[in-house]
């Protein structure tokens, strides 16, 4: 059922927008979201995937949502779902959209590389500076950004995906200080590897891997107080183990995880 006088709503309501809506993460926090009674606009590349999920959700908790097919990593996007957005009181911007890779760097398509720091970096800096400006007038406001376990040292083998992570991190830890005396929350959720998508698409092997709704109600319970929260016993375990190790070790058992992640080549 639909809580349409929850907390959450009542202070970053009344609609949000989330990027990377039609899988993993981002789906899970638009159920989430919608089951709070939070308006939506879902964001992704997919639209066939993005409508199907919202006429599901607006039929089951009675909101409105708004769809929008984009591809974060073409310039250009980010201000065309601004301009499409612009009437609407968003004041809460899941950015979930991202993907990474692994292999050695120079195997990888330096093309693809690049398209992961638009769609990791680039397309949340200017959604937020987009955003933030009408969250700011109304005096309050939400921003989900999304680093990782990698995102705070380099990683072998995942250093472009890693370098974004450890962007978002840094970005997301200024803003958090800057905002908050203007009513704006600001939250980075660094999970370990979760059940989703991008590990197919990074061309990952995983192993153990967090739940994606579990990553959603753990960061919405931590949105308020803002920072950084770790969901999962795995990702804390990981955040605490390589924290307790100097940097340039951590790089280097980094590199040994994501080098058994790499798919095994037969012969």
């Amino acid at each position: 059922m639909t809580d349409k006088g929850s907390p959450l709503l009542r202070r970053f309501g009344p609609a949000a927008l989330i990027t990377g809506a039609s899988d993993g993460i981002g789906r899970a926090f638009a159920g989430a979201l919608a089951a709070q009674g939070f308006d939506l606009v879902l964001v992704a590349r997919r639209e066939a995937v993005l409508q199907g999920l919202a006429r599901d959700l607006a039929s089951r908790h009675g909101i409105a949502v708004e769809v929008i097919a984009s591809d974060l990593s073409a310039h250009g996007s980010v201000a065309d779902i601004l301009t499409r957005t612009a009437d609407r009181p968003i004041g809460l911007l899941v950015a979930s959209a991202g993907f990474g890779s692994v292999g050695p760097f120079l195997d990888l398509d330096p093309g693809s590389e690049a398209n992961m720091v638009d769609v990791n970096c680039r397309s949340v800096v200017e959604l937020i500076h987009g955003l933030a400006t009408s969250m700011v007038a109304a005096g309050r406001g939400g921003v989900v950004l999304f680093s990782s376990v990698v995102g705070f040292s380099g990683a072998p083998f995942s250093a472009t995906y890693a370098a974004t992570k450890g962007f978002i991190q840094s970005f997301a830890e200024g803003l958090g200080v800057e905002l908050r005396p203007r009513g704006i929350s600001v939250l980075s959720v660094a999970p370990g590897p979760v059940g989703t998508g991008f590990a197919a698409r990074a061309g990952m092997q995983m192993g153990r891997a967090e739940r994606p709704d579990t990553v959603a109600r753990v960061a919405l319970a931590a949105l308020e107080r803002g920072g950084t929260v770790r969901p999962g016993l795995l990702a804390k375990l990981l955040g605490w183990s390589l924290g307790m190790i100097p940097r340039r070790a951590r790089v280097r058992v980094l590199g040994q995880i994501m080098s058994g992640m790499m798919p095994k080549t037969k012969g």
